[in-house]
This record gives structure tokens, sequence and C-alpha cells, in this order.
């Protein structure tokens, strides 16, 4: 466990902007957070993974607990599934490789989705057709108040589309220390028909696929429309694709014939966001130092600034450009921090 005053945050958020906290500690196992939450000076801390899904718009008041609990293990299995748990410090991708190495399907089309195991089902993570709630078995969590364990089912975690329970109700209230998920053992069900996922894998030369393969495809697809945060900063996705009611969505697609849509259920379709804000014309526009990527229209981008403020002034134009031209409203899916 580490402790300074007035530390930088800049090498704690991808981003890579210049904010500052007045006290941080960084703590490596569930017992020394539960210490910390005791102390006066840390109950209203900000909890951080790995930064990758944060935007300090302006210098910090309160102190910083960084969450880096270590940790992967079977605990529990049966002949088709296996109960993989993870420390909430975890990297991401780190897990999902080590799930592949051990033949363990469900979270392969996740691979290098930037940040920790702990912001997982805050986030409800998802891409290419997956979401963490499709394989969410449970989560360890900290009372923040009480400082007592609790376990959360999925039920309790209410999850929606890049949403829930922690963002809503429980917004501050609860802080993850462990991930647990169920994954298949064997007779994998693999998901390629979102995206170029399928499409990769023929240019792969594959034929008949596994998690391995899936992994690999999903990679070369994020590392071709995606900028590393470490050459480039950026917090991966900036805005959740919109849910319209199916009949705004038609209401468009009378206008833009093209707009590539997806169903919901029987009420909502999902519209790419990235799409919304190429045709509104901010796809690889740069303003000073910040920009929307020329691959991936969808990716805010730090050109060299160390100003939060510069980046979500950018994020708020973007927001304008596409509600005048669609009349959609983009919502952040990078949480923001003033």
């Amino acid at each position: 466990m580490k402790k300074n005053d007035k530390v930088s945050l800049e090498e704690f958020n991808t981003f890579g902007v210049a904010a500052s906290t007045p006290l941080f500690v960084e703590v490596t196992s569930s017992l020394a957070l539960q210490e910390k939450l005791k102390e006066d000076a840390f109950k209203d801390a900000l909890i951080l993974g790995g930064g990758s899904n944060v935007l300090f718009v302006e210098n910090l008041s309160r102190p910083v607990i960084k969450i880096s609990i270590p940790g992967i293990r079977i605990i529990n299995e049966s002949e088709h599934m296996a109960i993989v748990s993870a420390g909430a410090g975890v990297v991401w991708h780190d897990l999902v490789m080590w799930c592949i190495a051990n033949d363990l399907g469900g979270i392969e089309n996740l691979s290098l989705i930037p940040g920790l195991v702990g912001a997982a089902p805050i986030q409800n993570i998802g891409a290419y057709g997956v979401e963490l709630s499709d394989v969410f078995y449970d989560a360890v969590c900290i009372n923040r108040k009480t400082g007592e364990s609790r376990i959360f089912s999925a039920k309790d975690c209410a999850f929606g589309y890049r949403d829930s329970a922690f963002k809503n109700d429980l917004k501050d209230a609860y802080v993850v220390t462990a991930v647990r998920l169920a994954l298949t053992k064997k007779n994998h069900r693999l998901k390629i028909d979102y995206g170029n996922v399928k499409e990769t894998l023929t240019q792969m030369g594959v034929k008949k696929p596994n998690i391995g393969d899936v992994a690999k495809a999903v990679v070369q697809i994020r590392t071709r429309k995606l900028p590393d945060p470490k050459k480039l900063g950026n917090a991966g996705s900036f805005f959740k694709n919109p849910i319209v009611a199916q009949g705004e969505s038609a209401r468009l697609l009378q206008k833009y014939p093209n707009m590539p849509h997806y169903k919901i259920d029987g009420a909502f379709d999902k519209i790419p966001a990235g799409w919304l804000i190429e045709q509104a014309g901010f796809k690889g526009l740069k303003k000073g130092k910040v920009g929307m990527h020329d691959k991936q229209a969808l990716v805010l981008v730090n050109y060299g600034t160390s100003s939060g403020k510069s980046l979500w002034a950018h994020a708020k134009l973007v927001m304008e450009g596409v509600e005048k031209k669609f009349g959609i409203s983009l919502e952040p899916e990078v949480n923001l921090i003033q």
C-alpha cells in the first residue's frame, strides 16, 4: 500500500490529463480497502481503477483510492462450466487471455477492452455482440459506509446497456473487489456475426474458429480501429450508442436509408454513435490538441493537451453537432470527474 500527498493523476488516466489529488493511496487487498474506508480522510474518496473510463475535467479536491487487488482462480466447476474469480485490480485483457489459455469460453469477444476487472460490472462492458452480463455470476463488494462485504447477483446489479445499479441507485455506495464469471469448458458458443468478426476470421484463413481465434480477430479489429492510449491519449469509445424508439429510427431511415441500426427488442433500435458523429462531420476533425479519431469517430483523442476541460469542450461540440443534425442526444460512456 502506497501513500503520497498532492499526487499527479496523469499516469493514472489513459487520457493523460494532468489532474491532481490532495491525497492518494493504493490498496492491494480487500482488508486494506476496508481499513482505509474507516479513516475520516478517505470517507469521500474517489475510487479509481485503471483510469481508462474517466475524464478528469479539473483537479480533485477529494482523495483517491486506487484499487489494485490481484488474482485469478477457478473457485468452482462442473463438467461443462467453471466459475472464475478475478480481483478488481486485474487488467481486463489479462483475464481474457488467462481464460483462453485455460480453454474457458464466453469473454473472447471482450478482448482488448481497456481497464480493470473492477470496472466491468459497473459499466456492464460489452463489444461485438457480448456483454459482461451474459457471463456474470456475481461480484464481491465492500459497503463504503459500513465496510461490510456483500455479494451481488446479476439481478442485484440491474444490468442494462453500459449500465448497472452501481451507476444509479448504488452509485458510490459500494466498491467492487472481485468479479466472478460463469464460463464454458466445452461446446463454446461462439458469437461471430456482430461487426466484422466473421470477415476478419475469413481473412485470417480460419474456417472452424475456436475461442482463441475469435479473440485474435477481435484484437486485430480493435488494433486497426482504435488508438493505443500509451501512444495517443484516449478512453476508447467516449459516447454510448444511442437507443431510440423504432418510430424515431424509421423517421431517420427515411432521410438516411443507409443508416446502420440494430433491433434491441420489439420497440427500440440501437444506432452506432460513431456513424452519427462521422455523418455530422466530426470524424478525424482536430481542433488544437483535441479531436475525434480519424479511424473511429467514437474515440475522443488527446493530441497533447494537459487540460481535461479542453477535451470535454470538444466532446460537447460533437454532442451539439449530432443533436442539430439528427435530433439525437449522445451520452458520454466515460465518467466525468469534476
